[in-house]
C-alpha cells in the first residue's frame, strides 16, 4: 500500500487509536483518540484545550500512536506511527464534525464546540504488521518529508551459509538461495533469533 492508503486505514478502517505522549517527569501518558481525517501526508484529530493531552502535545510536539483492527490477535493488522504534531485550531472543527457527526452527541452546541481545536500530525514515520497474513507481513512507510529509518536485521559477506540462522526463523523468511543469506524484510518479526544463532556474527541489526 501507498502512504495515503496507510493513514487512510487508519482513519476509515481503524478510527479509535491509543495514543501515547510523555509527561512533564518523562513518563508516557496514554489515551484513545479518534484520528478523523487524513490527507496524503498528514492525520487529523481533535481535542479540548482543557485537558493534559492538549498541554503535552504542545510541549512535546510530538506523538506516537497504534491503531489495531482484529477479531484477535491472529487476525489483527496495525499501523504504528510516530509524528510530529501542529496545532490549527477552531477552524477545521466543522469538516471534522461533518466527516464525524457522533461528535455532535458529545458537544451538542456551537458554544460547548468553543473548547476545541485541530492538530494536524504532519510529519512521521509509520510501520504496517499484518498478523492475519502467512507468512507476517510487516511494511515502513514516511510521510511529511520525514528520513526513513530502517529497522530489523540483516545478514553481512561473513556469512558461511550454514543454515543457522534459517533454522531457528519461525516465519521462514530466510532466503539461503545465495551467500550471503538474505532476510526478506517485509516477513521478519525482528525476534533477532538469526543473530543469536550465527555462529560468525554475520547477523547484524539496523
Amino acid at each position: 500500500m501507498t502512504t495515503a492508503e496507510y493513514l487512510s486505514y487508519v482513519v476509515h478502517e481503524i478510527h479509535t487509536t491509543v495514543v501515547a505522549t510523555v509527561d512533564d517527569a518523562g513518563l508516557p501518558v496514554t489515551a484513545a483518540i479518534d484520528m478523523m481525517d487524513c490527507d496524503e501526508n498528514s492525520l487529523y484529530f481533535l481535542t479540548a484545550r482543557g485537558k493534559g493531552f492538549y498541554d503535552r502535545l504542545l510541549k512535546r510536539g510530538f506523538l506516537a500512536l497504534t491503531a489495531m483492527k482484529g477479531k484477535d490477535t491472529m487476525s489483527s493488522a496495525a499501523v504504528l506511527i510516530r509524528g510530529k504534531v501542529r496545532e490549527l485550531g477552531y477552524e477545521r472543527i466543522p469538516a471534522l464534525f461533518a466527516k464525524n457527526p457522533y461528535m455532535k452527541e458529545i458537544y451538542p452546541t456551537e458554544d460547548s464546540r468553543k473548547a476545541l481545536t485541530v492538530f494536524r500530525v504532519y510529519e512521521g514515520t509509520g510501520e504496517w504488521f499484518d498478523l492475519s497474513k502467512k507468512p507476517i507481513e510487516r511494511a515502513g512507510f514516511t510521510f511529511g518529508g520525514a528520513a526513513e529509518r530502517p529497522e530489523g536485521y540483516f545478514i553481512t559477506d561473513a556469512c558461511i551459509g550454514c543454515g543457522s540462522c534459517a533454522a531457528v526463523c519461525p516465519q521462514n523468511c530466510i532466503n539461503p538461495d545465495g551467500i550471503p543469506f538474505v532476510i526478506e524484510p517485509e516477513h521478519c518479526l525482528h525476534c533477532g533469533n538469526c543473530m543469536e544463532a550465527c555462529p560468525m556474527g554475520a547477523v547484524e541489526r539496523r
